[in-house]
């Protein structure tokens, strides 16, 4: 047999042949663990992912199809996704937190064989049921039993030649710009994902901690480098900030990865120094933009290394922050990846050098197969270089600086163009920050018709603290530019974010009701 280093260390591998061998090695091993105790070693799991992916077989799901998983984190979601790859299967994990509607589209979209699902999801969905197999992860009536679905136990699946091209999974874009799209990422993409993993500790001895839900790439990135290094992934249904400190400690861990507005609540925490964190090795975030002062808190406080990821679902190019390393750089998202060629074009798609702001697009040896069933959409999402060469376009706006690092923006759709003049909402939150009573905030444009765009701020109030809207305003607009100034604050109690974090600004537009700023 292959030896794990030899299958770690190749250019391509399969996530369900690594699984296999670790088992072998290291039966007892604890492979993953819920916050409640609930808990399988190598050898349990392993044999669980067999079971599905016998079963898959059986209901004569082929290669190259899909199911669909809705619910939140547990084992047998886990034994889900990796039986469904053992078996050749594409993967669909949807969030739960979409509309009934929307779910019902995703898995017509994807042709979806079965539906994976809990009783939460198969409450809401009575308002939009969906013509699948419902399979009830939960142990809930909300479909046929996954006890009952499963193979015999000792069930072994026919084996699959599974090829690097071959659909890993169909991801979801989150919708925050419209009809979700579905991601298809390959094995040969997933496997660049572990590859790198023992660059940064996942050995058998790591410990992942992930409170961000299985269906997000976010989660991913973490989940399968753990398993296939032999570590142990701890699972968390939601976060919560005291339960996150308390789980961290007990189990000493060793990795996570959080999203922006979680680090903020866990710094925010009251008890937070009094927790045991000197087993962290290294924190991860990405998804949504990490405020530099935040990152600066995070590193005084938390032991071990934080890394920034900046990329897309998509794949395309990824930069990476090793904010440990570069605590002047707190401001980057860091130098492009080895390996990954990261350029910004302008408007006329005509690259641009450093110190010019411009759209930033990626290319790498990790990228999606495409937008499933839309290649009118894979085709907008992609620039061809002058050398012929195919990248991703981001949709985000940047500027390297002399020494090669990426300080973001903004999202290009969301740049305000008022009077003729662009206008990052990124500067003016940036702004808003530093008032004293502001813990968030988020500026849109919204129409006029003296301006054709002019900025609007939302702004949450931290605890306690107590600010007019006017002031607020006042405060901003004596710091910034003419062509800056804010029309209008609106104070909020929170807002509004997708599932990993990310600031829903097309709901804040939605919800501007008044008449246009003059």
């Amino acid at each position: 047999m292959t030896s794990i280093a030899a299958m770690m260390s190749a250019d391509y591998g399969v996530m369900g042949d690594i699984l296999r061998v670790r088992a072998e090695e290291a039966p007892n091993h604890s492979a993953v663990i819920m916050e409640t105790g609930e808990a399988v070693t190598y050898a349990e799991f392993d044999a669980l992912v067999d079971r599905v992916a016998a079963a898959l077989q059986r209901d004569g799901v082929a290669p190259g199809e899909a199911v669909a998983v809705c619910a939140l984190s547990s084992i047998p979601y886990a034994a889900v996704f990796l039986g469904g790859l053992r078996a050749g299967v594409a993967v669909a994990p949807i969030a739960p937190s979409s509309t009934p509607e929307s779910i019902a589209v995703m898995v017509a979209d994807c042709a979806a064989k079965l539906f994976f699902l809990d009783a939460g999801v198969a409450e809401a969905q009575k308002s939009a049921p969906i013509p699948v197999r419902y399979i009830a992860l939960d142990g809930s009536e909300a479909g046929e039993a996954f006890e009952a679905w499963l193979a015999p136990v000792g069930a072994q699946p026919a084996p699959v030649v599974i090829g690097p091209d071959h659909p890993f999974n169909i991801i979801y874009s989150s919708g925050t710009t419209g009809t979700p799209k579905g991601i298809v990422q390959s094995h040969g993409m997933r496997w660049k994902h572990v590859f790198r993993g023992d660059a940064v500790g996942y050995g058998h001895q790591a410990v992942s901690l992930l409170s961000t839900p299985l269906y997000s790439n976010t989660t991913l990135v973490c989940f399968f480098p753990t398993l296939a290094g032999g570590g142990t992934v701890v699972l968390m249904k939601k976060f919560d900030t005291a339960r996150y400190l308390e789980l961290a400690q007990k189990h000493r861990m060793t990795h996570t990865m959080l999203v922006p507005v979680q680090y903020r609540r866990l710094m925010e925490h009251p008890d937070f120094d009094r927790y045991d964190l000197s087993t962290t090795h290294l924190k991860f975030c990405t998804s949504a933009p990490f405020a530099a002062e935040l990152k600066a808190q995070v590193l005084k406080r938390w032991p071990g290394g934080l890394v920034e990821y900046f990329g897309m679902t998509e794949g395309g190019g990824t930069c990476i922050l090793m904010a440990h390393e570069h605590p002047d750089k707190l401001h980057t998202v860091g130098r492009p990846a080895p390996g990954h060629d990261i350029r910004l074009i302008d408007e006329d798609g005509v690259q641009v050098g450093p110190g010019v702001v411009g759209e930033i697009v990626g290319r790498s040896p990790a990228m999606m197969n495409g937008y499933f069933g839309r290649p009118d959409k894979t085709a907008e999402a992609t620039w061809v270089s002058p050398e012929g060469w195919t990248f991703i376009r981001t949709g985000d706006v940047g500027r390297f600086d002399e020494e090669g690092f990426l300080t973001l923006m903004d999202r290009k759709k969301d740049m305000i163009i008022s009077g003729g003049f662009n206008i990052y909402p990124s500067d003016l939150e940036a702004v808003l920050v530093q008032h004293p009573a502001v813990v968030e905030a988020a500026v849109v444009g919204v129409p006029s018709d003296a301006w054709g765009e002019t900025p609007v701020a939302f702004v949450a109030l931290k605890p306690g603290q107590t600010a007019r809207a006017e002031d607020i305003k006042t405060f901003v607009n004596g710091q910034v530019g003419k062509t800056q100034r804010l029309a209008e604050v609106v104070i909020v109690e929170s807002l509004p974010r997708s599932h990993i974090g990310k600031v829903l600004k097309r709901e804040l537009r939605d919800s501007w009701q008044k008449s246009p700023t003059e």
